[in-house]
């Protein structure tokens, strides 16, 4: 199945291709960025807590690199907190309440995680991270640990009550994600990388947060019920189930996928905040690490969009079209001409007889005709079908004089 998927789509398996050749290994890379031993240590840890962050983050300005890797694993030792449910509630509220005070603390560690996180590692050699953090500029650590505050107070909120009403939803988001898209804008400006004006237009930052974390809880739904928990507005799913297993059980599978449309508008709204926010960056290596996820996420989106599966399992884009998306998420106009293609995409599953089509349709229409504008040369062609015409060519080409050449040696 994996080698059809190359066949049919052969501008992915040339990005495929490009990628293994520029990107070294995680341990070469590593080496590579010439860091003292803590903090190196630092780097081994943004690798076992998220390989595709990893890369994009070591490949930053070195203006910018360190202050952004300890700022992940700072809110990845936050949010390994709030993701185990083996702590006690009041140990995990004043945990999560006081970690911006933990980060100035020498020394500390936390050894007390359930078996089953996987990033448990990270916390019991905290002192580390600790240690690099301190070394920052103040600058850099006044924006961590004000971040730092601010998500914790939102999670132990959120330890206590329940995602709702939309507005709920919107909030925990912001907690949960809005407030890195407002760090890493301020980080952003601090370095001088960016101008002032990209920390102050936060509400921005927040839509690329919120873009991302809905794509994930849309997409998550099916993991997230069986582990006991769901993230989408009760506002939302009680139009159509009693309860969260209802929700995706198979027996309630017409209501369960208008419950997930009506998420994925929900998401398919902040696309406009996300062009905008592109827009105003301007240093390549900057742009990028902004970049790669917020296209990654338009094409998840797209696929969980009317789609069944998403109520069975954890739906996924290809990994060739995952490589193909990060090459192309260069400039911007490159990354207009992605989401222009997944509108495109968007239009075809679409229907009419769908409860939230007009949503989906002016949304869709908005996008296009606003890239179209403002995209040099006019509306992105596809050529999607002549690459897949000259891949079979190929392919049958090859079979011909493979077969061929085997006739004539008997």
């Amino acid at each position: 199945m994996a080698i059809l998927d190359w066949i049919l789509h052969p501008t992915e398996l040339w990005a495929g291709f490009w990628y293994v050749m520029r990107h070294a290994p995680p341990d070469e890379k590593t080496n590579k960025l010439q860091v003292s031993g803590e903090m190196k240590r630092c780097y081994d840890f943004l690798e076992m807590t998220s390989r595709s962050f990893a890369a994009v983050i070591q490949e930053l300005n070195p203006k910018l690199r360190d202050a952004i890797c300890l700022f992940y694993l700072v809110l990845r030792g936050l949010d390994t907190i709030e993701d185990d449910m083996t702590i006690p509630g009041a140990k995990k509220r004043h945990l999560l309440e006081t970690f911006h005070e933990i980060i100035y603390q020498k020394g500390w560690t936390f050894s007390e995680s359930g078996p089953d996180e996987k990033d448990a590692i990270l916390l019991v050699e905290f002192e580390v991270v600790i240690a690099e953090f301190m070394l920052l500029s103040t600058e850099y650590q006044e924006v961590i640990a004000d971040i730092t505050k601010r998500m914790g107070a939102g999670m132990a909120k959120y330890t206590r009550e329940r995602v709702e009403t939309l507005d709920d939803y919107n909030e925990y988001c912001h907690y949960v994600a809005g407030l890195v898209g407002h760090g890493l804008s301020r980080l952003f400006a601090v370095s001088g990388l960016e101008d002032k004006s990209v920390g102050e237009r936060l509400e921005l930052a927040n839509s690329m947060g919120l873009f991302l974390q809905k794509t994930n809880i849309t997409r998550d739904i099916n993991e997230d019920v069986l582990d006991g928990r769901c993230f989408w507005p009760k506002a939302i799913w009680s139009k159509y189930a009693k309860d969260e297993d209802e929700l995706i059980s198979k027996n309630n599978r017409d209501n369960g996928l208008c419950a997930l449309n009506d998420m994925c508008v929900n998401v398919l709204a902040h696309i406009p905040d996300v062009i905008d926010y592109l827009s105003q960056i301007k240093e390549p290596s900057v742009f990028r690490f902004c970049a790669i996820p917020q296209v990654m996420a338009v094409a998840t989106i797209v696929v969980c969009f009317d789609n069944t599966n998403v109520l069975d399992d954890n739906v996924k884009i290809r990994k060739g079209e995952a490589l193909k998306l990060i090459s192309q998420a260069t400039t911007l106009d490159s990354v207009k001409r992605v989401f222009y293609k997944y509108m495109v995409a968007l239009d075809k599953k679409n229907h009419p007889d769908n409860h939230v089509y007009e949503e989906v349709r002016k949304i869709s229409d908005k996008t296009k005709k606003n890239i179209a504008r403002t995209l040099k040369g006019g509306a992105p062609v596809d050529f999607t079908a002549e690459y897949l015409v000259i891949a079979l060519f190929l392919v049958t080409a090859f079979f011909f004089f493979y077969s061929y050449s085997q006739s004539k040696q008997l």
